[in-house]
């Protein structure tokens, strides 16, 4: 397939390196293309069914997405993610992905790659995208379908593997550690080194839905692994063990417990360094944060003008709650929970709420780690 005005851009018309003198805190951009998604993952917090008609007509049109990258250019972002739900659903992917190549955005994509087509492969070779990733849900059939509650996914997913491998198209491989495949974990990451020779990464940390489906949300609880079988998992995998036991007094935060450590967000958020774009038009300032004080609707309102007035207010958010400033305020070990504020509102329709859960975990890995050092 021919794409239209398809022509090979040389790299030093990007007009890269002028974006890197910039002082602009903005470097990278998500777009969540669509929230739509060929599978029906058991974990998923995100996705809605292919044939949700209201999802797909609130989408945001190619024209849409090029006036917020272009106003994400000007602020200074360089690298740009299309991911969803799937975003191969979209029949102007290609288009899509070309006008944000040729602004001279750093592209990676984020699919199942269930839906590959020759169209797509012709594009990657042509046009390579920094990153393209895709996630193995089991090692076999039967754990594959199970996660995705898709018959044929599996094999569709091999061949389309194979497909991308023989073009010479880069894949990095990536795992969700869930209930229903943690049984395959240790085949999963062999099969995912052995394809991904240079990145691979699993991560057990399940979100609640962002639209707080109380069924879906009892779903994903069931298939969140305890904190003894998550620290169990990154012990037998002695890459992950490794690291941990190599970080692990530089991740220890040193923190006066009589400060008055009290903003709630601890993390980038309020720096504004990367953004989400929701299928609908909405920003997000963290591609988890779903409080509506901290969205804002790029329909309606500049990208500039929504982080002149998000950021200051992420930046000067505290918390006098006694649960929260006497836990994760002054967690010493916070780097190795899975709390966030993003989390505990989906979690609990609060910010400032501790997880007895991530919790728990970041209690389980310190010990591990402990425990590995004195048997040493």
């Amino acid at each position: 397939m021919a794409f239209q005005g398809a022509q090979k851009i040389p790299l030093h018309e990007f007009p890269l390196w002028d974006r890197y003198k910039q002082k602009s805190k903005l470097y990278s951009i998500n777009f969540e293309i669509t929230a739509r998604c060929n599978l029906n993952c058991r974990h998923c917090y995100i996705n809605v069914p292919v044939s949700d008609f209201t999802a797909a007509t609130k989408e945001l049109s190619l024209e849409e997405i090029e006036n917020i990258a272009d106003q994400a250019v000007a602020q200074g972002a360089m690298w740009c993610l299309l991911t969803g739900g799937e975003p191969l659903l979209r029949k102007d992917f290609s288009d899509i992905y070309l006008m944000l190549k040729r602004k001279g955005l750093l592209m990676s994509v984020f699919t199942n790659a269930t839906l590959v087509q020759e169209q797509h492969i012709e594009l990657f070779t042509t046009y390579p995208p920094r990153d393209l990733e895709a996630t193995v849900y089991g090692a076999s059939k039967e754990t594959f379908e199970r996660v995705t509650r898709k018959e044929g996914s599996f094999d569709r997913f091999m061949r389309n593997l194979e497909h991308l491998r023989r073009a010479g198209v880069n894949v990095r491989l990536k795992a969700m550690a869930l209930r229903s495949n943690v049984h395959e974990m240790k085949e999963i990451a062999d099969f995912c080194r052995e394809y991904t020779k240079d990145f691979f990464r699993y991560d057990p940390n399940l979100q609640y839905r962002f639209d707080g489906d109380p069924a879906r949300n009892k779903e994903i609880n069931s298939e969140r692994l305890s904190p003894q079988e998550i620290v169990d998992l990154e012990r037998n995998d002695e890459e992950r063990s490794q690291a941990l036991q190599n970080h692990c007094d530089e991740l220890m935060l040193h923190i006066d417990p009589d400060s008055e450590r009290t903003n709630v967000f601890k993390c980038g958020v309020a720096s504004g360094g990367s953004i989400t774009i929701g299928a609908d038009g909405r920003l997000r300032l963290c591609s988890d944060l779903f409080h509506p004080d901290f969205m804002a609707d790029l329909r309606r309102e500049s990208l500039a003008g929504a982080l002149d007035r998000l950021l200051p207010r992420a930046a000067a958010l505290t918390s006098e709650r006694k649960e929260f400033v006497q836990n994760c305020a002054h967690c010493a070990i916070a780097n190795f929970c899975q709390w966030c504020p993003a989390d505990a509102w989906l979690e609990s329709g609060r910010l400032d709420e501790p997880i007895s859960y991530f919790c728990r975990v970041a209690h389980e890995r310190i010990n591990a780690v402990k425990n590995e050092k004195t048997e040493r």
